[in-house]
Parts: structure tokens; sequence; C-alpha cells
């Protein structure tokens, strides 16, 4: 089955006319068939970046959809190499962010109209408010790296146990 070239197609497989018709410019990151994570439990994130969507690369830019029930909580992370603004579309989040040392910087809770920065390699935690709630996260970076804090795939889970007893110093036992 042969594609019909547009009026101004001149051939040659790399021209930048080609590129141009070819360039998609519209993604449903609300799709539900989008989601990267689903938890029965807990709803559903999907994050778009420069792979599925490649005019983000040219904007430096990827975001992120996400939906939270009732007191449900994400999983705390962080982004390892870029800003995140996190604007709530619908119902409410508790939001708090944590620097790099530790800090507790912003700990409150986000209704519908709400952003907040969250800078690069600051930790943060999410949980839906008595409604549940829902947000889109723009990111500084068309490829965001996310590094998860608890759970299977975390970045504490993957330390020496010694290194995790040494640095809350606490026993073998409780950093296991």
């Amino acid at each position: 089955m042969f594609r019909q070239q547009p009026e101004f197609y001149e051939g040659g497989s790399n021209s930048l006319k080609e590129t141009i018709y070819g360039l998609k410019l519209k993604e449903n990151i609300d799709n539900r068939a989008q989601a990267n994570f689903v938890n029965p439990q807990s709803r559903r994130i999907a994050n778009l970046n420069s792979f599925k969507f490649p005019v983000l690369k040219q904007l430096q830019l990827s975001a992120e959809r996400g939906e939270l029930y009732r007191n449900a909580i994400q999983s705390p992370h962080w982004t390892v190499n870029t800003h995140s603004f996190l604007y709530v579309t619908d119902g409410s989040l508790r939001v708090q962010i944590v620097n790099n040392e530790g800090n507790l910087v912003f700990d409150d809770e986000l209704h519908e109209g709400h952003l907040v920065v969250i800078p690069w390699n600051f930790a943060v935690l999410k949980r839906g408010g008595e409604q549940g709630g829902r947000w889109v996260c723009f990111k500084t970076n068309d490829n965001a790296k996310i590094a998860n804090l608890a759970g299977r795939v975390s970045a504490i889970r993957s330390f020496l146990v010694d290194v995790v007893a040494n640095s809350y110093q606490s026993s073998k036992e409780q950093a296991h």
C-alpha cells in the first residue's frame, strides 16, 4: 500500500520537507492506554518524552500526567536531570519536597490551579487529597530521569547494607 505524497514532495529519503510532513504535533497524554504505571489501589501515571513524541527533543521538555485516588501515595522520588513544574488540574494533592540535604522545604496541600516548582535533585512525595487528585508535571529535559527512593526499583535498595546502616546510624537489620 502506497501513501500519496503531498505536492511539495520532491523525493530524496532525508529531505527537510519529508521530515516536516511526517512530524507529529499532537499527543494525548491523558489517554489511559498511554499510562506507564498503573496500580488499581493508587491510580496511574503516564510519561511523555522525546522517544514517544519527537518534537519534545527540540523543545527540551517532557511531561508527566498523574492521577491518585483518595489518600493514595506516589512513591518518593527525585528527578536527576531536570526541574519540574507541578500543576494540579483536578482535586487536591499533599506535596512534600525535601532538598538534597534532607531538609523539608515545602509541605502543603495543593488544589486545582496551584503550581509548584520542584528543583532537580529535590525529592518529592505526592498524596491524593480527600477527593483524589490529578496533575500534569512539565520537566525541563526531553528525557527526564526519575529515581525512586522506595520500592522494588529504589536507588537506596541498590546500596550495600553497611553503607545504609552507617549513613543512618542504625543496625544492619534495620538497614536491611
